[in-house]
């Protein structure tokens, strides 16, 4: 989890500088709209009574409600809920979605408790935040250690307190109760066709790239399956077990598909790991961020590279599946090193637009088959990744300062649009 709570700052700090927009727009991307702080007990199996502490924050809403994920994790806190509710505003704003920015979590580690014990904290943090959600105002979605399941078991909550069915609610629902086809792999499909832009942009081949991937949970290994099926090498893989190699390339299917099994009927996470497997060479997880790899993708949690190994990375291009991987300080290091990074808020953005898509189906009652919703996400990914390598070419500047310059553009224009002081004092 993150030290610096405002790990994103210098970057908006700096493009605020640099846009041409109001003051209007500056001070209200400065600070959250709201932040929600909430007790959530549930009765343990024992008996006795648990307390977790959760935290709901919607940061920006010029656009339209606010949507974002809820992670369970016991290093979730309130800095860390702000940062990401932050980051979801530009990354909404930036695929052009008519959504503001939010996220929320509970402070828990769900993987020691039992399946019923995860259940009610779901559906307890549901009730004590339901005021502030709904379809019209606040969306949430899954995020780190949350996955289908939750969601279903929270949009029931829902309906519950409500007394009515509002499948528009949450999103990354099961499909039996309103979820969008193409919801799971939206994250690494979206992540690849980022990637296409830069390697057609360089000029290289699939076949050519070679990739090593940190982080196989839902974005990393639907990332790497589908890089494998592009034509892209992966050689390496990662979980928080452990991680193989392999030079020539391995093929990510047949470790996902064991990695799985029993998570859809016996259990909510996986107990598996990608080192479990004897076909490939085990490999120390630190060392694969040291490969010499084209690419070096990454999809674990925040922080991944930092000052204190981003000089040990021999990759030529960086590509942030999760939110935050690199810190500030390494990010600026990579830069300085001539290292593309294809940032988060672009790459790992699938997720929150599918997640629209399926807001839109239950908003109509609609039902999209999987090759509409991916039509429909590469059209976006196709409209938006290349404004976003134009910008960087035409403000010489890096990948992440244009993609936030887009949204703040985006927003700031809501903003103006609404009267602003340059407006008023004539």
């Amino acid at each position: 989890m993150p030290k610096d709570t405002q790990s994103d700052t210098p970057v908006l700090d700096a493009v605020l500088n640099h846009v041409d927009i109001s003051d209007d727009a500056r001070k209200m991307l400065k600070a959250p709209k709201r932040r929600l702080e909430v007790s959530v007990p549930i009765r343990r199996d024992d008996g006795t009574l648990a307390v977790f502490r959760g935290w709901r924050v919607q940061y920006n809403d010029v656009l339209g409600p606010t949507k974002g994920g809820i992670r369970f994790h016991p290093g979730v806190n309130l800095d860390e809920v702000t940062e990401l509710a932050r980051w979801m505003t530009i990354k909404c704003a930036l695929m052009d979605l008519p959504f503001g920015g939010a996220k929320g979590g509970v402070q828990v580690d769900p993987k020691e408790l039992s399946r019923q014990e995860v259940e009610r904290v779901a559906r307890s943090f549901v009730r004590e935040i339901a005021d502030v959600i709904g379809p019209d105002s606040d969306i949430p979605a899954p995020d780190v250690n949350t996955n289908g399941r939750v969601m279903g078991w929270m949009v029931d909550e829902y309906a519950k307190i409500t007394r009515a069915h509002h499948p528009a609610v949450i999103t990354g629902k099961p499909l039996p109760l309103g979820g969008s086809e193409g919801r799971v792999a939206a994250t690494g499909q979206g992540a690849l066709y980022v990637l296409q832009e830069w390697a057609e942009r360089a000029d290289k081949s699939p076949e050519d790239v070679t990739v090593a991937v940190q982080g196989f949970g839902n974005a990393g290994a639907h990332f790497a399956m589908l890089a494998h099926e592009a034509g892209f090498r992966i050689v390496a893989v990662s979980d928080s077990g452990g991680a193989i190699y392999a030079p020539d390339g391995l093929d990510p299917a047949p470790l996902h598909e064991e990695k799985q099994k029993g998570t859809d009927l016996d259990q909510i996470y996986s107990e598996g790991s990608v080192k479990d497997s004897a076909d490939h060479e085990e490999l120390d997880p630190e060392a694969l961020l040291e490969l010499e790899v084209d690419v070096l993708a990454l999809a674990a949690l925040q922080d991944a590279v930092t000052s204190d190994n981003v000089r040990d990375l021999n990759a030529s291009v960086i590509l942030e599946i999760a939110n935050g991987p690199v810190s500030p300080d390494a990010d600026a290091a990579l830069e300085d090193a001539g290292v593309a990074v294809l940032p988060d808020v672009l790459a790992n953005a699938g997720g929150v637009t599918v997640s629209y898509y399926e807001w839109v189906q239950g908003r109509t009652g609609e039902r999209w088959d999987a090759d509409t919703v991916k039509d429909r996400l590469k059209n976006r990914f196709d409209r938006v990744t290349p404004d976003v390598f134009d910008r960087a070419e035409q403000d010489d500047t890096s990948l992440r300062h244009a993609a936030y310059a887009l949204a703040v553009e985006r927003i700031a224009a809501a903003i103006e649009s609404r009267g602003d002081s340059c407006y008023f004092n004539d």
